[in-house]
């Protein structure tokens, strides 16, 4: 699909995913998903897509680029509707080229339908080469097109339910919206690894990847979309509908680990919680002697406070992230070069001279960055570097969204900790363990997908996709 950040960041940590939200029964709606959008773009700055309805067209604005470079206010205005959905991506399937923005718009002889993903199909490659093989054109490389093959299909477009009878062929993770010129759909996957959050705005109610996309727009948080539910608003008021009787939860620990806002409510609890749990478990786990606890803005925040209050060590700033970095950047001629890693983070010198310190970060997938990080950390004048992670080693591919599809992308696939420690140059590595990161999560460990820590797939993987792969097959 469609779905680094600032932490592994430009060199390589878990990237973000997607943001979608969708607006139902409430005039100037894409003003509305505007609006929500921007407490969304942390979740995807590659491109971003709004796709509105007045009951009789649909009518769409997309670019690449930052919400503010994609779709400008003005644009607004040639978007009327009380209906409307939008999308934030960074693609995770399929190149960040304009045919992949979505919301995806396709007319097909159902009608006209706008489709916004969150997550990744793991069974794409199969079903998009059955329909490929039958004559079907696919216009994008996104697995979110498939949706809309198989709601065409005859096979399930005559079916009692077209949307359960195609749901029913897809298997991965998929928090999606669907909007047509009368309804706007929510769905959820089985297992739950996307978040989807469902509130009331008003008269109407709004569907959106996070909680802080609500609180923005003054909506009332209801509650989830529940795995394997389906939400239909249309004129009836909100119908819903369960299309699996599957069981086991696989909610993804990186939206708690990383991608969600800490201001977000998941699993009914706010992200910031869960971060601290995750900051004092890592120092009852692995303390050490130091003068300062400090962050990797933005996501090791929250888990450094933790770890300061559990430790005892006072909390420092030691880095300054700049917020102003988008898809617009150019690098610099040969003779200015710039390290990307100080484009998003400065030391603070005057903090870090002298000083033992703890660094707090959510992840290390391949390691480069946060050698480049710690070894500037030295030249700042620190004297020791003890690395703190709130996530286990990444050892397992992930297939559900996030961008690590391949081992050898990731550093603790091949080397021991001892070996991360030697390559990345700290003093001493502290990870997450299992039972810590449980532990500093809502619910019971049954409800969490583990998997890229070594606990096993939810479910069997068919298919090894690579993030181009659905262009490399033209």
């Amino acid at each position: 699909m469609s779905c680094v950040g600032a932490h592994e960041c430009a060199g390589g940590g878990p990237r973000e995913e997607c943001g979608i939200i969708g607006i139902y029964g409430v005039e100037r709606a894409a003003e509305l998903a505007y609006l929500g959008l921007y407490s969304l773009q942390h979740r995807g700055q590659e491109s971003a897509g709004i796709v509105a309805s007045d009951g009789q067209r649909i009518q769409s604005k997309k670019g690449l680029g930052l919400l503010a470079e994609a779709i400008e206010p003005d644009d607004l205005s040639g978007l009327p509707g009380h209906m409307a959905v939008g999308h934030v991506r960074y693609s995770t399937t399929g190149s960040g080229r304009v045919q992949n923005i979505q919301p995806l718009v396709i007319e097909y002889a159902g009608g006209i339908v706008a489709v916004a993903h969150n997550g990744n199909l793991t069974n794409a490659r199969a079903l998009r080469s059955a329909y490929e093989g039958r004559g079907s054109i696919f216009q994008t490389s996104t697995d979110s097109e498939v949706f809309v093959h198989l709601l065409a299909d005859p096979a399930h477009s005559k079916a009692e339910n077209p949307l359960q009878e195609a749901l029913s062929r897809v298997r991965g993770a998929y928090s999606l919206l669907m909007l047509t010129a009368r309804e706007l759909v929510a769905v959820r996957d089985p297992f739950g690894f996307r978040p989807l959050a469902f509130g009331r705005l008003g008269d109407g109610y709004v569907v959106a990847s996070e909680t802080c996309a609500l609180d923005l727009l003054g909506a009332e948080f209801l509650r989830e979309v529940e795995p394997g539910e389906i939400i239909a608003l249309g004129e009836s008021g909100p119908q819903s509908v369960r299309f699996s009787d599957e069981r086991r939860r696989a909610h993804c620990v990186f939206e708690y680990i990383y991608f969600a806002r800490p201001d977000s409510v998941i699993g009914g609890e706010t992200v910031h919680n869960v971060r601290l749990r995750l900051g004092a478990n890592l120092a009852a786990q692995w303390p050490v002697d130091a003068d300062s606890v400090i962050a990797i803005p933005d996501s090791g925040n929250s888990a450094a406070l933790g770890y300061c209050r559990r430790s005892g060590v006072p909390l420092d700033m030691g880095f300054v992230r700049n917020h102003y970095i988008g898809r617009t950047f150019i690098t610099p001629a040969a003779d200015v070069r710039v390290s990307s890693v100080r484009i998003k983070l400065n030391i603070l010198r005057d903090v870090v001279k002298g000083k033992r310190l703890v660094v707090v970060d959510d992840s290390i997938v391949r390691g480069t960055t946060c050698r480049e990080r710690t070894a500037a950390l030295r030249d700042a004048g620190a004297t020791e570097v003890h690395l703190r992670i709130s996530a286990p080693p990444i050892r397992h591919p992930c297939y559900y969204g996030i961008d690590f599809q391949h081992a050898d992308e990731l550093i603790a696939a091949e080397r021991s900790v001892d070996e991360i420690r030697d390559f990345v140059g700290a003093d001493s590595l502290g990870y997450q363990t299992i039972d810590g990161l449980v532990d500093a999560l809502p619910g019971s460990a049954g409800r969490y997908c583990l998997a890229c820590f070594g606990e096993g797939y939810p479910e069997p993987i068919t298919e090894d996709m690579g993030k181009y792969d659905l262009e490399r097959r033209r």
